[in-house]
């Protein structure tokens, strides 16, 4: 086991705060109520330039917003003021409260914003993410401007999950999602990934996962329980009165595109889909530049 001060994953994470703080963004902390901390990166408030739309950005399960907004972050902060919190138990964020739903983290992000000053914004999710995005575009019409939704089965269900289990070759989804070996976080990788890089050693592997994926796994495990989404086997999401891009990688085998294609009828008349090839669960990374230029055309457009 690689050594906490070692850690090739720790140091990673040193560059992209880099990034972030070349982008224009500062770490901050705010204890949005008495039992909530929120941990976010954000414009500097004190700073005297001219205010551009706000952009919120929710990151995924499976990290944390450093580890996958950063070539986002670096092509968009000069168009919009983002803001990229950390969700509750990943990263700086953390609460005392009971509640668990992804519900609990739309609310925590609203108290956050009430907190910055932060009145109309747009919102981009991806994946666990886009279950948030989705219900900040459905239960706040008047607040949200435009909405992204990346590889995100907001319309899963039930059985979707047992089907995920079975081409992962796992028991439970906590295996697959909060991977504890080497072994699991190659299979998570697997599906997540169009062509992983040849050689992912142990080590690094392993460091990965003592790095981000031990700390709050209690917290994390209800988490996942505490889903509302497709806890069924009916769909049970209505249209947004948004503009809605959802972008899905062509060979995502978390959320299969063909969930995309459901997923943009069930939004209404206002929502479009686009389809990055050679791409998977992860498309922002994978192919950012694509990505970014229909994000950046999605939100800077005309609606």
């Amino acid at each position: 086991m690689v050594s906490s001060c070692l850690s090739i994953v720790s140091l990673y994470a040193g560059y992209l705060r880099r990034c972030f703080i070349g982008a224009g963004l500062l770490p901050q902390t705010i204890d949005i109520d008495s039992q909530t901390i929120i941990h976010f990166w954000g414009p500097n408030s004190n700073s005297s330039v001219t205010k551009k739309p706000p952009l919120v950005l929710i990151h995924g399960f499976g990290s944390n917003a450093l580890f996958q907004w950063r070539r986002q972050v670096q092509a968009l902060y000069p168009y919009f003021d983002l803001y990229v919190p950390d969700l509750i138990f990943f990263g700086g964020s953390t609460t005392k409260s009971s509640e668990r739903s992804e519900i609990f983290q739309v609310v925590s992000i609203g108290k956050l914003l009430d907190k910055l000053g932060v009145g109309r914004f747009s919102v981009m999710g991806t994946s666990y993410g886009g279950f948030v995005a989705y219900h900040m575009a459905s239960m706040w019409p008047d607040r949200v401007d435009k909405v992204v939704i990346a590889s995100s089965g907001v319309n899963k269900r039930r059985g979707d999950i047992d089907e995920l289990m079975e081409r992962a070759n796992v028991k439970s989804i906590e295996d697959l999602m909060l991977p504890k070996t080497a072994a699991q976080l190659r299979t998570l990788l697997r599906l997540a990934v169009f062509k992983p890089p040849p050689v992912l050693p142990d080590f690094l592997l392993n460091d990965y996962v003592q790095t981000m994926c031990m700390e709050n796994r209690k917290e994390k495990l209800e988490l996942l329980k505490g889903i509302t989404l497709g806890q069924d086997d009916t769909v049970c999401i209505s249209p947004l009165p948004q503009d809605v891009l959802i972008v899905w990688g062509e060979h995502d085998q978390l959320f299969p595109v063909e969930m995309g294609f459901e997923l943009k009828e069930l939004l209404g008349k206002k929502a479009r889909f686009e389809v990055l090839k050679n791409t998977s669960h992860v498309p922002q990374i994978e192919d950012s530049a694509k990505f970014n230029d229909i994000v950046k055309k999605f939100f800077c457009g005309s609606s």
